[in-house]
Order: C-alpha cells, then structure tokens, then sequence
C-alpha cells in the first residue's frame, strides 16, 4: 500500500468515525480564535475554554485588544501559562492587524505568520478553519498518528505540513488534522495506542 492509498483510507475512516470535525477551540469570530490558539501553546484548549470568556467578554473589537492593558491581559490569561509572552503577543497581533491588514485578520499563512507570536500551526489553523483553504495544522497528535500510521517518517513540523499537502485531498486536508486531534485523545494517545479498537488498525503500519 502507497503512502497516498494509506492517507486516503485514513481520511475515509476518520470521516466516518468522527464525522463533525470542528476545533476544540470555542470562538465567535476570526480574531477570537487567532487569540484563542495563541492561548493554547503549552497549555490544553479545555483551560483556554475557560480563559477566554471572561477575555472576550471584556475585550470585545479590535481596538479594545490595540488598547489593553498589559497587565490586565495578563491578568486574566495567567492560568494559560507563559502569559507575559502571551499578552504581549495578543496586543502586538491585534496593533498589526489594524496597521498592516486595515482590521481584518489575515488570509494566507505568509501574512499571518508575520504577526506576532503566531507560527505556521496557528496559520494553517486561521486559514483552515476561517477561510476555508487546504491546511495541515501540524498538532502533536497529527504529527504522532502520522507518523505511526505510516504516513511520514519525521517528527519535524513543517516537513509533516509538506508532506502531508502532498498526502491529503486538499479538500479534506484540515478536518483531517481536527480529525486526528480528537482520535489522538481517544484511542491513539500519546501514551498507548490501543490498537485492539482503533479504526486504522488494519492498514496502520504499527499495527501491521
């Protein structure tokens, strides 16, 4: 079996067991959610999940984050971790939005990783799920089922994104990544895979 006929039956079982694909990350709009997977470095969406309602509800447009206080964003968001780097991080990006972008968040994975603290995972995320393009969002989980379903050979971020753009139809390139997250938590984790129920036993090479 091909590396793409592996990558297509992977998709096809993925589908079928979790058929509603959505990021576990709750947001109402494109910069909550650039926030939100800003939050979630080093730290679990459920503690962003409980984070950012009380920052939402406080810090409502664009401008209200281009005016925060350092200290009051830091403030709510501490339980998240690494929260000086954090805030600082969610003020710049939203500076940057309204003086490169004119207040939009941006499309393209070149432009928004020009904001601050925000790398390729959190691009093919926005691009994915907001503007629905092809995107390889490049988790932990992503990178451990493909690598143990035989997919890729590397632990590398960016040579996982390269080569699984080649892989996946793009059109179902970025359910597959939330896909893999939530089957990742379940049955393949990350310290035991329970092979006796997993759906990709079959055809995944650490099975066979």
């Amino acid at each position: 079996m091909t590396k793409k006929e592996r990558a297509l039956r992977a998709v096809a079982a993925l589908k079928q067991l979790y058929p509603d694909a959505l990021c576990s990350l709750d947001a109402q709009n494109p910069l909550e959610l650039l926030i939100a997977t800003r939050l979630s470095a080093q730290c679990t969406d459920a503690r962003v999940n409980l984070v950012t309602p009380v920052l939402f509800a406080k810090y409502r447009t664009l401008d209200d984050y281009c005016n925060a206080s350092l200290a009051d964003v830091e403030a709510i968001i501490h339980s998240c971790g690494f929260y000086h780097a954090k805030a600082r991080d969610i003020i710049g990006m939203a500076q940057k939005i309204k003086s490169d972008f004119g207040g939009r968040v941006p499309d393209t994975i070149e432009a928004l990783t020009t904001l601050p603290g925000v790398g390729r995972k959190t691009a093919n995320l926005i691009v994915g799920d907001v503007y629905h393009k092809p995107a390889v969002v490049t988790d932990t989980h992503l990178i451990r089922l493909a690598n143990r379903i035989g997919l890729v050979e590397t632990k590398d971020p960016l040579k996982v994104e390269r080569e699984l753009r080649k892989l996946l139809p793009a059109d179902e390139s970025n359910n597959f990544c939330h896909r893999c997250v939530l089957h990742g938590r379940a049955v393949c984790t990350a310290r035991k895979a329970y092979c006796e129920r997993c759906t990709l036993a079959d055809f995944c090479k650490k099975k066979i």
